[in-house]
């Protein structure tokens, strides 16, 4: 018990003393999942609205396919985009792995279905007279996509943040894409496991805290943005 008091002391007193390593750690996480999350946001949502407006041949097997991605397992995708970034891999020329971009890359993969999927969900939950009312209109699909963003924003504004919460937290691709290079890529998850293994439990329980604390605000932002909030 002293144990885990004491290194939980020390954990505070890193953060409060505002420990360049642990703070470098975070805003490399902080980083990483902010430019995920903007890229596949940028893509999930216009596909996500195309796929609930559209009726076409395979929908509801590409819906199955987009659930099935959403519980992939992190080290599925880290083992995915390592076979194609690495040297002897399709985009090898490039020399991405262990770098930044391979890991924005990998969680960007790993959040597009969510986001897509939340994003599908929330068309076909609204209004049934806002479509037939904008194509009635003479509202062609392109000129759909505004009234439904602006309907719709609460819950695509939450799929993002939901998103935003899946990168922060994954481990497996950010581990294997990265290689937990300090400075560069070695974010608050990786960089737990590593310190713990090392035995620094102290620096590791630090970044868990600053971990446990983003959790806690991305779920609290997700609660105001509930209906019964968010009128």
């Amino acid at each position: 018990m002293n144990y885990f008091t004491d290194a939980t002391l020390g954990a505070i007193q890193l953060l409060l003393q505002f420990n360049p390593e642990v703070y470098l750690i975070v805003w490399t996480s902080l980083k990483i999942a902010l430019i995920a999350t903007t890229l596949a946001a940028i893509l999930a949502i216009p596909t996500g609205i195309y796929i609930a407006i559209n009726e076409f041949i395979g929908k509801r097997l590409l819906l199955q396919l987009l659930n099935t991605l959403m519980a992939m397992p992190t080290v599925m995708i880290g083992l995915v985009f390592y076979g194609l970034l690495s040297r002897r891999g399709m985009f090898g020329d490039y020399s991405l792995l262990y770098t930044e971009t391979a890991v924005i890359l990998g969680e960007a993969s790993l959040i597009v279905p969510i986001i897509i999927n939340m994003t599908v969900v929330a068309v076909q939950s609204a209004d049934n007279r806002l479509l037939p009312t904008l194509k009635s209109l003479g509202a062609k699909q392109a000129q759909l996509v505004l009234p439904l963003l602006t309907e719709l924003r609460y819950v695509i504004l939450a799929a993002i943040i939901t998103g935003f919460g899946r990168a922060i937290g994954e481990v497996g691709a950010a581990m294997m894409l990265g290689g937990n290079i300090h400075g560069v890529t070695r974010t608050m998850t990786t960089a737990i496991a590593l310190e713990t293994s090392k035995g620094d439990f102290v620096l590791g329980l630090a970044l868990g805290i600053v971990l446990l604390s983003v959790a806690f605000t991305v779920n609290f932002i997700l609660q105001q943005l509930t209906p019964e909030n968010s009128d």
